[in-house]
Order: structure tokens, then sequence, then C-alpha cells
């Protein structure tokens, strides 16, 4: 299948030195292509559900009464963005912000895991995440940082929508200075540890993602899927760390330490994707 015009949003927030899981399928999925973008719409997924990404079938799939894709990515509770969509996602509904009213054409929507009834507080690593994460597609897209904009202030009529359950003014005060670099970032994940060993991630293939399967005690298939990542969220519970499925040095140096499991049951994703 072809793919859309949003591919580059990959690229754009690795380049932010943020944390991105592909989702099998992506770049070819969509209610069809994109108009010129010219926004960012915030969500969240009102999921009380553990785990750091619970809601990420229902953004890709939908529900019985509206059909998926609902946002073109997805943000765990660990600032791990989920690559959705590349196309058109049902996530905007009728509603305006600035000039724009087709909001499923022209902005990209982001869905934050979290409970949004006040019974969660937003984790800090996430919040982050998601100002870095939406200045680096404004910046990309060429869009100022006023065209980033919650739910509900975009939805009409007005009080339809309550998600984000944050202060948007401030949110966009921090995109804002994210776009002209007065934010302090956080440090990307180094690309090697001290071995020349690669960071690895999803989507990754070869002998490397071998060793790291069989350390963690899955099928050792030389492809890191799903069940993989997992297995190492498993490993990086365990040890303490924020658990984003992601092999960098520290996680290598878990894994190297970590006692090899023998016949424990292979992990499904499960919420974590």
């Amino acid at each position: 299948m072809a793919e859309y015009s949003l591919v580059w949003m990959e690229q754009a927030l690795l380049d932010a030195g943020l944390k991105v899981a592909a989702t099998p399928g992506w770049r070819s999925r969509g209610r069809g292509e994109m108009g010129a973008i010219k926004g960012v719409i915030c969500h969240h997924t009102a999921t009380k559900a553990a785990g750091n990404m619970p809601s990420l079938k229902l953004i890709t799939e939908g529900r019985p009464d509206l059909g998926g894709p609902l946002a073109q990515l997805g943000l765990g509770r660990d600032g791990t963005f989920y690559l959705v969509a590349a196309g058109r996602a049902n996530h905007a509904g009728s509603g305006q912000w600035g000039d724009v009213e087709g909001g499923n054409t022209h902005m990209i929507g982001i869905e934050a895991e979290n409970a949004g009834d006040g019974s969660e507080a937003w984790a800090d690593v996430q919040v982050d995440a998601y100002k870095r994460g939406v200045a680096a597609l404004l910046s990309r897209a060429g869009a100022p940082a006023g065209m980033c904009c919650g739910h509900k202030e975009y939805a009409r009529p007005q009080g339809r929508k309550v998600d984000p359950d944050m202060d948007m003014d401030e949110f966009r005060a921090h995109v804002a200075g994210h776009m002209k670099g007065a934010m302090p970032v956080r440090p990307p994940i180094p690309a090697q540890d001290d071995q020349a060993r690669p960071t690895l991630r999803r989507g990754d293939e070869g002998d490397l993602v071998r060793e790291v399967q069989a350390k963690v005690g899955v099928a050792v298939t030389g492809s890191f899927d799903a069940v993989t990542e997992a297995a190492v969220r498993e490993v990086q519970r365990a040890a303490g760390m924020v658990a984003d499925g992601i092999v960098g040095p520290k996680t290598w140096t878990a894994i190297d330490k970590a006692p090899v499991p023998s016949a424990r049951p292979l992990p499904t994703g499960g919420g974590d994707g």
C-alpha cells in the first residue's frame, strides 16, 4: 500500500531526542491523505487501565461508533510516542482553532495516555515529551506555537470536550520556548553503548536483536517486535528504570545483568503495545 504524507513525523520526533515506537503498518494507515498541516490537537485517552499505552489498540482500530485510526500519534505514560497513522485520523470532530475548521484534515492528533478525571497525575517525563513533541511537529510543519490546542479548545459547541486535563496556555508557552531553543532539553538516548552495541527499538532486525531476545527469554527471530518490546520493558521495570522498551546503553547493561528466563510464558505486549 502507498505511504501517506505524515511519514516525516518519525524523523522529526527522533531528531528532537524523543522516544519513538512504530506500530506495524502506520505509514500506510489513515482514512485518506492529509491536507496542509496547520497545527496539532492535544487529547487525553480518558483510560484508567494500567500500562504504558493500554489505549493503543483502540486508537489504531477505532470504536464501534467511530472507525480508526483515532489519532496519528499515541503518547505513553513514559513519554514514548507511538506512530499510529501517517494519514488522516478521526480525532477532531466539529470545531475550530484559529482559521482551521477541518481539524481531521489539517491538524495532527495526539492521544496522551491519562485517566483525565483528576485521579491520575501527569508524569513529568510524559508532559515534557508532549511539549517537545508538539514543538518538533509544529516546527517541521512551519506552524507557530499558537497552533497547538487542546481538544477542549477546538471542539464546538464549547464544552463538548474536556481533554486534555492540563493548562493549555502554559503548555503553549513551553512549546514556544522549545521552538525558540529557550527550554532545557533532556539528552537523547545515546546511539550506542561502550561496547559499540547500537540502541535498538521496535522494528529493528539482526543478530543483536537475536542476542536481546535470547537474554530476555522470547522467541529468537531477529525481529524486534511487540513481544520483544514487552519483555524488554519487564527487565527495565525490574531494574527500576523507565520502561520504554528501547534498548539503549543503560538497558543493555540491565539485560546483561538480568538472569536469563527459563520457562516463563512469553509476554504478549498487553497494554504496553
